[in-house]
């Protein structure tokens, strides 16, 4: 298994609305950056998982857990990703995520 993307954890918690600029303050900070194994998980274990098929949900194993986060990114992509489950088996984690909207 190669561990050849590059993961880049945002956490927006920082946001806030400020009633005296009448605006969202705060911002996205990067909060980490690892190396991970992404794979399409595929449509059995899809049904499986959540009773539908929802498609671009991604299976991201890496050697230790981010730390607290709300959206990812993989390769530097456009595309932000959430989490859907998250799974701690005997080495790796896994994250389950899917495309945000927004």
């Amino acid at each position: 298994m190669r561990f050849d993307h590059v993961i880049k954890f945002y956490d927006k918690s920082e946001r806030h609305y400020d009633p005296k600029t009448h605006g969202y303050v705060g911002g996205e900070k990067l909060v980490s950056a690892l190396h991970g194994n992404v794979t399409d998980i595929g449509t059995v274990k899809s049904v499986q998982l959540f009773g539908d098929y929802k498609q671009n949900s991604l299976v991201i194993r890496l050697y230790a857990a981010p730390p607290k986060w709300s959206y990812l990114t993989i390769d530097d992509g456009k595309q932000k990703y959430v989490l859907q489950t998250m799974r701690k088996p005997l080495k790796l984690f896994t994250l389950i995520v899917g495309e945000s909207n927004g």
